[in-house]
């Protein structure tokens, strides 16, 4: 009990105000380039000041506002060069992961996994972007579990940043979750048989799925990107 009281004493008003604003840009309720108002966010949350400003740069961090002294704070648009970057490291960091937990019995993660993706399947039944993509979110997660890797989610999670605005974009697309299920389904399968040759093949497959999506967007939305 003491533990819970703990967490619940420890959370701000900043980190409020960074996981709802993350939120609307992650989801893109807030579009690439729209501005924001300290100000306004302050009386939406009925603080001061200070803890949106903290919000604030903790999102400037994780590349997705653009905070400029005298001027106003805008949704950070896509880059491309980081995008590539971030990809990189990240398809290095999961097929590591991938290869690790390919070496050991996957235990009670197997059946995680499993729960995971027929909640995936569900999610696509019900036609739930939302949805689908904190699965996703949780799918990557359990593979890290699986490899004994927890402790390298953070870094995964850092360089999903950049992308997780052009996956909602993706999911929206016709099978596109379709074809996103049917990944995840391959690599546990790859990781169940402890073919590390088959799971690298396919989390590098998984994760350039973005590069139509990228392209498509560069087209049709050329303001998006500031690269």
């Amino acid at each position: 009990m003491s533990q819970t009281l703990g967490a619940l004493e420890r959370r701000t008003s900043a980190d409020d105000v960074y996981e709802f604003l993350i939120g609307q840009i992650n989801t893109l309720k807030l579009l690439p380039g729209t501005r924001i108002s300290e100000v306004e966010i302050a009386q939406r949350f009925d603080v001061s000041r200070q803890p949106v400003r903290e919000a604030f740069i903790r999102l400037a961090n994780r590349g997705l506002l653009l905070v400029r002294p005298q001027r106003a704070t805008v949704v950070r648009r896509f880059s491309n060069e980081k995008i590539k970057r971030a990809r990189f490291i990240r398809t290095a960091i999961e097929s590591e992961v991938l290869r690790r937990a390919c070496q050991k019995p996957l235990g009670v993660h197997q059946a995680r996994l499993e729960r995971c993706i027929e909640a995936q399947e569900k999610a696509i039944h019900d036609d739930d972007i939302d949805r689908f993509h904190k699965l996703d979110y949780d799918f990557h997660k359990l593979l890290c579990a699986s490899a004994g890797c927890e402790f390298v989610f953070e870094s995964i999670i850092e360089n999903k940043a950049q992308v997780d605005r052009i996956c909602i974009l993706s999911l929206a697309q016709p099978a596109a979750m379709d074809e996103l299920l049917d990944d995840h389904r391959k690599i546990v399968d790859a990781v169940v048989a402890r073919d590390e040759d088959s799971v690298i093949k396919e989390i590098t497959h998984h994760l350039s799925r973005l590069d139509e999506v990228i392209s498509g967007i560069r087209k049709s939305h050329a303001d998006f990107f500031e690269d």
